[in-house]
């Protein structure tokens, strides 16, 4: 703090905020005024600027630490450190007699069994560009009981999220198909079933053929955050103790307001106030799991609205485990080179730091397919097609984009052009006219962010551009 106040940044704000106490108001003539603010605006720009830079500087002395993601074997994969977490993975078998499945329904399983605990699970195969045709559904014992859940269906066609067809992340050896992940709480049994599509009218196999080496992935994302890496910049907010205690895991920490924060949305027009973003370190992000290397786009013209798809049977005090076990599942069963989305937001509101390479940046992620570069993905947690998305939590997607959005000069009632990447509704080259707050299905084939909280983007747009001034 003393160097701080002792740089030529922290003299402009001195005689910036002091003048207006030490003259009258009716001796300040409009054009002073004017210079006073311009001159505020460009100590600001440079704070933010330095602290761009400090940010940059302990991204990369995080990467240095980081491994990168080795290839998946069967069995148990446990974290770098104890207590990070691990994956079991279970190859998946043909129905046999004794499944309590019809003999007109083929597919693959796991009878009843047994397991390490886990809380979050997914079924993950060879090919990522193969489509599982068919329906997935599980079911789980509560760790410690004899309880089991109901059947719960598990999203199959994931594909829409990922890196950009050709791009090396998307190309990588190590990447696989997989299913949306489901958060089931801490449990110890399970049970999987899988039926093929049936093909109506046809003079050939009766049903779809499932995608090779289907297996069953087991996440436990391990019980404390670890601390070994904090990559990004620090968040901007006020301590974690004047936040209810209901709104985040006690785990979960946010790193000193500064005085740069607390004007750094005038550094520019319309540029919302920085929310309170949670640090990977904060959830506890296990920085040996992603790449060493970070991804950036040019800038950002749009953002894009996710659900998660994780079912929301989940608790504000579990968000950062959820997060945990979703990061997890991204780069150990999927084989992406980090977490997909940029931000992610519970149902509490609270906003959380995704995919490394810092909150100001314009980090390039894997979240819409054709549509990654340039955009932002923020990914609310939870499933929204038949249930409404919390206010808090469309609130907090109102101030991260008006924020984010703002940086970068956009309107979030505006439009703005894309070209796609290539997708499954776009052709590659195509150029598409989106709102800069688009939902996932308007760039891509998917039910995503689902219809109750793809409802809520128009609003959303409007809080943002009032957030931002407009």
């Amino acid at each position: 703090m003393r160097a701080y106040l002792a740089s030529p940044i922290a003299l402009t704000y001195t005689v910036t905020l002091a003048l207006p106490l030490a003259l009258p108001l009716s001796l300040l003539s409009a054009n002073a005024v004017a210079a006073d603010r311009a001159a505020a605006r460009a100590a600001t720009s440079a704070a933010v600027a330095l602290r761009h830079d400090e940010g940059r500087e302990a991204d990369a002395a995080a990467s240095r630490t980081a491994l990168s993601n080795p290839g998946r074997e069967s069995g148990v994969e446990s974290g770098a450190e104890s207590g990070s977490g691990s994956t079991q993975s279970l190859p998946l078998a043909a129905f046999g007699s004794a499944d309590r499945l019809p003999a007109t329904a083929p597919g693959m399983g796991l009878a009843r069994q047994d397991v390490q605990p886990f809380s979050l699970l997914g079924v993950v195969w060879d090919d990522a560009d193969a489509e599982l045709q068919g329906t997935v559904e599980v079911r789980t014992r509560a760790a410690g009981t004899r309880a089991w859940s109901g059947w719960q269906s598990l999203r199959t066609h994931n594909q829409e999220h990922g890196a950009d067809p050709g791009t090396a992340e998307r190309t990588a050896a190590r990447v696989h198909g997989a299913t949306a992940p489901l958060w089931v709480g801490r449990s110890d049994g399970v049970e999987v079933r899988v039926r093929q599509t049936e093909r109506p009218d046809t003079a050939g196999p009766s049903h779809e053929p499932l995608p090779q080496g289907l297996r069953l992935d087991l996440v436990d994302p391990g019980d404390e955050p670890v601390r070994q890496g904090q990559a990004g910049p620090p968040a901007e907010g006020i301590s974690a103790a004047s936040i209810p205690t209901e709104s985040i895991p006690a785990s979960v920490s946010f790193a000193p307001t500064s005085a740069v924060s607390v004007s750094a949305a005038f550094a520019k027009p319309y540029v919302g106030p920085r929310p309170r973003i949670v640090t990977r370190g904060g959830w506890g992000a296990d920085e040996s799991l992603r790449e060493r290397r970070f991804g950036y786009s040019g800038t950002v013209t749009a953002a894009f609205i996710h659900h998660s798809a994780t079912g929301n049977n989940y608790t504000c005090r579990e968000s950062a485990s959820v997060l945990r076990g979703i990061y997890r599942y991204h780069v150990r069963s999927a084989g992406w080179r980090d977490f997909g989305y940029n931000f992610a937001v519970d149902k509490c509101g609270t906003i959380y730091e995704g995919r490394a390479g810092g909150v100001e940046k314009p980090v390039l992620g894997a979240h819409t397919l054709g549509f990654n570069r340039n955009t932002v993905g923020i990914a609310v947690l939870g499933t929204y097609n038949g249930t409404q998305p919390p206010a808090a939590a469309t609130t907090a997607v109102a101030k991260l984009t008006a924020w984010k959005l703002g940086l970068h000069g956009i309107n979030p009632r505006g439009k703005v052009t894309l070209t796609s990447a290539g997708s499954g509704k776009y052709k590659k080259g195509t150029r598409v006219g989106l709102h800069a707050i688009a939902g996932h299905r308007d760039g891509v084939n998917t039910d995503c962010p689902g219809s109750r909280l793809h409802a809520k983007l128009g609003t959303a747009r409007n809080k943002a551009a009032q957030y931002q001034g407009r």
